[in-house]
């Protein structure tokens, strides 16, 4: 089919074919992390035949993988000279500061991938379809593997939550971090506020990468942990704010409601409670990624979703909250919510 055809608008099955193939293009990503492919680039390695000695590849392998990744924007090509893009310059060599490609130990992990092999079942049942929901149990090794990948993904969010939130960061503030995981929300608070004391609530096991991290970040003096499920721990009281981070769309409604009471009586009068999330907007289908993670939720958990503002206002209006303000969070693809009690 011409180019001219397609674009009167003939149809065209070039989006079917890409889909059925999209897998490729995960595989892909996943083996440029592992050789190491984009710091080989990074590193003045230009040519498919020096990036293969450098990633310990075939150079016919190599030139392939590298086409394949300038076809999908994560390589340019200018004759036979390879280069990375901004965003792999960024987020894909090792050498960078914000470095993510630890995040496939997660993301594309059997506990995640398999569940999609299942989706037709997930579809007709309205929730994951694994034959065992283990994730959400206590001590899962998962949620480890979560913390320690995730980290890099999540630096960037936490530093930017924190000055919007507390932009004069000059009054103490107890906080309280629910489902801390890697810690990092609550770390930003308190690296930026020597008066910030910080309780993390997790499973033991993931508590452990937290406070791994707050000792890197100095701040373990003013950092506790209360081990358990957020649902049943006993928070304690008088919390300025209650971080809430990619939390509440692994569950309905009526659970994030029962957790949303828990957390309105444990803020102290005039506290806020903070929910980072994927959000989208009120069609469900924009902003693309936000509105694409409600079919994560589908897949991977038994009844999480991704929710609107209007949903989390509610949720927060019924828990006994006064109002919420949505803020964006740039450059990352997540929203905070701030609620007030």
């Amino acid at each position: 089919m011409t180019p001219e055809r397609q674009a009167q608008g003939q149809p065209t099955p070039a989006l079917l074919f890409d889909t059925l193939n999209a897998h490729q293009r995960t595989e892909a990503i996943k083996t440029a992390i592992e050789l190491g492919l984009f710091t080989a680039i990074a590193e003045g390695k230009v040519t498919a035949a020096e990036i293969a000695q450098a990633c310990g590849a075939s150079e016919r392998g190599t030139r392939i993988l590298c086409d394949f990744l300038v076809i999908n924007g994560f390589l340019t090509k200018q004759n036979d000279n390879y280069a990375l893009t901004p965003d792999s310059a960024v987020f894909l060599d090792k050498h960078s500061p914000a470095y993510m490609g630890g995040v496939i130990d997660f993301i594309l992990s059997p506990a995640v991938v398999d569940n999609f092999k299942q989706l037709t079942e997930a579809v007709k049942k309205g929730g994951t379809a694994a034959k065992e929901e283990t994730a959400l149990e206590p001590n899962h090794p998962m949620w480890v593997k979560f913390a320690r990948a995730m980290a890099p993904m999540m630096a960037m969010p936490a530093q930017q939550l924190a000055p919007l939130v507390d932009p004069g960061a000059n009054q103490k503030l107890k906080i309280l971090d629910i489902a801390a995981g890697h810690g990092l929300y609550g770390l930003a608070f308190a690296k930026r506020n020597p008066k910030d004391e910080v309780v993390a609530v997790d499973w033991p096991n993931v508590l452990e990468v937290a406070k791994e991290n707050a000792e890197a970040a100095g701040v373990s003096d003013r950092y506790q942990t209360k081990a358990g499920s957020a649902f049943d721990v006993d928070y304690g009281g008088g919390y300025d704010l209650v971080l809430l981070t990619n939390f509440l769309h692994h569950f309905d409604v009526p659970t994030c409601e029962s957790l949303l009471r828990k957390v309105h009586a444990a803020l102290k009068d005039g506290g806020r409670a903070v929910t980072v999330e994927f959000i989208p907007n009120p069609d469900r289908v924009t902003p693309p990624q936000a509105a694409a993670f409600s079919m994560m939720m589908l897949g991977v958990t038994p009844a999480g979703d991704a929710y609107t503002f209007a949903e989390l206002d509610e949720m927060f209006r019924n828990s006994g909250f006064a109002r919420s303000e949505m803020f964006e969070l740039p450059p990352t693809i997540e929203r905070v919510v701030i609620s007030y009690k």
